[in-house]
This record gives structure tokens, C-alpha cells and sequence, in this order.
């Protein structure tokens, strides 16, 4: 079914909410790391709110969702994710809603602003609303979306409140449950209350598919020289994306090899966002094929990268190290997205 668009009545209640959160400006007594959740009455789903704006650098709530949005944040927050990882933007699963200047706003938000007759002036005064999903382009809300988020900033005003008064509000009597704001909704009335739970967190997948095509590994070890070379292998998402006009653009994955002391780009490949590790292992059998090396050692920095290259590289007797940093590829990332801007 097609995402529906919020009705203006909806779109009217959540800059009413916005506007009232930016108003209150609790970033000045509350951190990105004073994390709560909030029960969507909808369909149960736990956001998990953070309040940015203490830097001074962006003012800001966003509302992560689930266990994959809470596992995204996680990763943010414990340096797991650095700042200028290229895919940083694809590790968040949240709603957000921050305040701009007016030229960061699309045609879009400023004719709805104009419709619902507002009027913003001023940095970081004119508020914005998006979705962040993995692979995709931020974009703009459905109407369950902007219901949800409402109601998330809504009740972050409260707890924002309860907190400027209650230092401990936030803190845990179990050690590691959050605060949850949780509906009671008794027929067309809907009752709030505080409860103490555990985050639910992201299972790990269990199995890893690690079978490979053992002809063409006999092949290439028959037929491949052995050299000194070490390889940077990354699996990404694209710097640019793509879609059809009018739908949420994507990023397509791709698989790049570098060479770490030339920092030379030796391959690239793009794929669907829905690509699996097999089509990845295919691809970079058929580049072993085709340019009959092999390197001394190959250099990681993903887990995801790690499970696809590993059984290639043990069954060619492939060194492989997983490092906090690829050099090569991350300067080849920007120089290909400074290239396209």
C-alpha cells in the first residue's frame, strides 16, 4: 500500500508541538545521552528520544526507532561509529525534527509553512521533519509517521519539564531500564503514565551464508600470482543516490578494493540496496579471475565486509586484519562524492 501523507490537521498539530518544544529549549538542561522512550499507541513500537541542542551546533529531537533505531544510536554514541564514516548517515533508523535555517528547507516545507499560515525568521528557527532509514535518502513523513512523532515530542515536553525539576527523573532504580512514557487508552481517551523497562535490543542473525564456489577458488589458486600487495576491501553504500522521480530516493551498495600503499582504486562495483553477501563474493571472485593477483593481506573495517571476504581469503590463504580505519578508501569515498557535488 502507498504511504499516506499527514492531513493538514495533523501537519498543523505537529508544528504546533514543534513550536512549543523550541520554545521550552530544554537542550539547555538536558544531553544527547538523557535517553527515554515513548510507546507509539498505535502499534506499541517504542521510540527512544533524544534531545540535541546543548553544543549549541543543532537543536534538535529525534526519535529512534524500535531495537534497530535504539542499536544505530548505540553505535553513535560509543564512538563504534566515527563521525566521518561514510555510511554514518545509514546507521540511524529514526523521525527527527530540527530547526533550520530557512535555506535548508525544500519547496515542500516552505509551501506546507505557507498553507498552514506560520511564520519563522531567523537561524535554526524554522522547523523540519524527516525520516531516516538505512539506505535511503532522508525524506519526508507519512501520516503514521507524523502522527507518532507528535506524539513523541509531546510527551518529551513533559518529561523535558519533569526533568528540569528532577535531576534523578532519568535515573534507573534497576540499573538498566529507561524510562518509557506508555499509553492507557481507555476507548477514545488516551492516559500516560511513567514505566520502568528494559530497552529491547537487536538480536544478532544467527547464521552467516559462508559457502563460496569451490571450482573457482581451485581456479585461481592454480592460476593467480602471489604478491606483496595489500588490499583495502569496503562494502558501502554509494555517495549519491537514485529513484524514480516523486519516490524516496536509495543508495546503491557497492564493493570497493584499494590498494593501501598506492592508495589506488583497484575495483568498484554497484549493486541494489537489497544486495546480498553472495553477489558480493561472486563480483570479487570474478576480480580475482580477471586480474589474476593475489594480495598479501587484505584490510577491513566492517564486521559485514569481514563475513563476506573472510571465507574467499581463508581459502586462498589470504591474510585478513580488521582495522578502526581504511585510509585509501576513505579518501577515494570523498574525493568520488566532492567529484559528484
Amino acid at each position: 500500500m502507498k504511504d499516506r501523507p499527514p492531513s493538514i490537521q495533523e501537519w498543523q498539530r505537529l508544528y504546533e508541538a514543534a513550536i512549543e518544544f523550541k520554545k521550552i529549549q530544554c537542550w539547555e538542561w538536558m544531553y544527547d545521552d538523557d535517553l527515554f522512550g515513548v510507546q507509539n499507541p498505535d502499534n506499541g513500537e517504542m521510540g527512544y528520544c533524544c534531545i540535541m541542542g546543548n553544543l549549541g551546533e543543532m537543536f534538535a529531537i529525534a526519535v529512534y526507532l524500535g531495537a534497530e533505531g535504539l542499536g544505530g544510536y548505540l553505535k553513535l554514541q560509543s564512538g563504534e561509529i566515527g563521525e566521518t564514516d561514510p555510511d554514518i548517515i545509514h546507521y540511524q533508523t529514526c523521525l527527527m525534527a530540527s530547526f533550520e535555517d530557512r535555506n535548508y528547507l525544500q519547496k515542500e516545507d516552505l509551501q506546507l509553512i505557507k498553507n498552514l499560515g506560520l511564520r519563522f525568521r531567523g537561524r535554526n528557527e524554522w522547523p523540519m521533519f524527516r525520516s531516516y532509514r538505512p539506505g535511503y535518502v532522508p525524506w519526508f513523513l507519512t501520516k503514521e509517521e507524523a502522527l507518532f512523532l507528535t506524539t513523541a515530542i509531546e510527551q518529551s515536553i513533559n518529561v523535558a519539564l519533569r526533568f528540569r525539576e528532577d535531576e534523578d527523573l532519568l535515573t534507573s532504580p534497576g540499573g538498566n531500564d529507561f524510562l518509557f512514557r506508555v499509553p492507557d487508552k481507555i476507548e477514545d481517551i488516551i492516559l500516560w503514565e511513567d514505566r520502568w523497562m528494559k530497552p529491547v535490543l537487536a538480536e544478532k542473525t544467527g547464521t552467516f551464508d559462508d559457502r563460496i564456489d569451490e571450482v573457482r577458488i581451485k581456479r585461481i589458486k592454480r592460476k593467480a600470482v602471489r604478491t606483496d600487495t595489500v588490499w583495502e576491501i569496503e562494502v558501502a553504500f554509494a555517495p549519491t543516490p537514485v529513484g524514480e522521480k516523486k519516490e524516496r530516493p536509495y543508495f546503491p551498495r557497492m564493493i570497493v578494493v584499494m590498494d593501501h600503499r598506492s592508495m589506488m582504486a583497484l575495483d568498484l562495483n554497484v549493486f541494489e540496496v537489497s544486495s546480498d553477501a553472495s553477489e558480493f563474493r561472486n563480483h570479487f571472485l570474478g576480480f580475482l579471475e580477471k586480474t589474476g593477483i593475489l594480495p598479501h593481506e587484505i584490510l577491513v573495517k566492517k564486521e559485514e565486509t569481514l563475513k563476506i571476504i573472510a571465507p574467499i581469503a581463508s581459502a586462498l590463504e589470504i591474510s585478513v586484519q580488521s582495522v578502526a580505519k581504511l585510509s585509501a578508501f576513505e579518501e577515494f569515498y570523498y574525493s568520488m562524492l566532492d567529484s559528484l557535488m
